[in-house]
């Protein structure tokens, strides 16, 4: 998946990349910046996509389209589609062109609105990858598990980074019996939750 890149998904990925250091070093307003995920966590997210059982693939907080490139080498190896959700319209935009930019229309869904009303539609979910605000993770969770299918993945960045603001949720997921759940050190730290 790594190893041959297309130029066109490099190309955006490194462009995306030099604005989100912009963002962070220039004093963008937080609503504002990228906030995504660094490289590492996007090859580490995609092997997970990668190795997922059969099911959707979605994603909750697409930005740029960032994350999305990573889990759509993903989609192309096991011949599947991101549904990707965004909130801000000017972010949608954003992703929009990213993805055209990159060439990887055709694995990635755009879905600009809500995902909590916009999730409940979907079944069958193989593998999910949360990067939204914290606060609605326990919803997220809700809404996702039922539809999980045995073996299936979910996602969760910022968890080390960000550990105030899921001090009750994340001890309260890990004792979950519905799932077996990890914090992996890898980024600004990822949550992963396997189905049993």
């Amino acid at each position: 998946m790594f190893h041959t890149l297309p130029p066109a998904l490099a190309e955006r990925m490194r462009v995306l990349e030099a604005r989100d250091a912009a963002d962070r070093a220039d004093g963008t307003a937080h609503a504002e910046r990228l906030r995504q995920i660094p490289p590492v966590t996007g090859k580490f997210l995609a092997i997970l996509a990668a190795s997922a059982p059969d099911g959707e693939a979605v994603e909750v907080g697409t930005s740029a389209g960032y994350s999305a490139l990573w889990l759509s080498l993903a989609c192309k190896a096991t011949n599947r589609r991101l549904a990707t959700h965004e909130l801000s319209p000017a972010k949608a935009a954003l992703a929009r062109e990213t993805f055209r930019l990159a060439g990887v229309e055709q694995y990635v869904e755009l879905l600009q609105g809500d995902a909590l009303t916009l999730l409940p539609g979907r079944s069958r979910l193989g593998f999910c990858f949360l990067d939204a605000e914290r606060s609605l993770l326990p919803a997220l969770f809700e809404i996702i598990i039922p539809r999980l299918v045995a073996g299936g993945l979910i996602a969760v960045d910022n968890v080390i980074s960000h550990a105030s603001e899921v001090a009750d949720f994340l001890p309260a997921i890990t004792a979950d019996p519905r799932l077996d759940c990890v914090v992996v050190p890898i980024g600004s730290g990822v949550l992963v939750c396997r189905k049993p």
